[in-house]
């Protein structure tokens, strides 16, 4: 008999980022059912990180269950974030989410996009 091992997240949220998406999540506009990442293309380095609330899952996005919400992944950005960890980091002058990308090859100046 053959059993099939569960794969890891492509992302790894850490504590930080798990709190935050429960505190959108609690605030989440009505028929949201989730949090999802996903990497448009944008940005002088081809690709950016988007957060946004999600509304219905697509077949291919990734799911996964957080303490405080569902967090998706856009099925077309999984290759490009597979190993990453997202934080969710605040500072006196700037709050957002932070991305540690080993398939990152390279970053725009100002950090908002990358390439792979």
């Amino acid at each position: 008999m053959t059993t099939l091992k569960t794969r890891p997240a492509a992302v790894t949220l850490t504590p930080n980022a798990e709190a935050r998406v429960a505190s959108l999540m609690a605030a989440a506009p009505e028929g949201a059912i989730g949090v999802k990442l996903s990497t448009p293309r944008r940005g002088c380095s081809g690709l950016a990180y988007s957060v946004d609330y999600v509304t219905d899952e697509q077949k291919f996005d990734e799911k996964i269950v957080t303490p405080g919400g569902a967090f998706y992944i856009d099925g077309a950005s999984v290759l490009y974030l597979i190993g990453s960890v997202m934080d969710w980091v605040e500072d006196d002058f700037a709050a957002g989410f932070v991305f540690e990308n080993p398939n990152a090859k390279g970053a725009c100046g100002c950090g908002e996009s990358f390439t792979v």
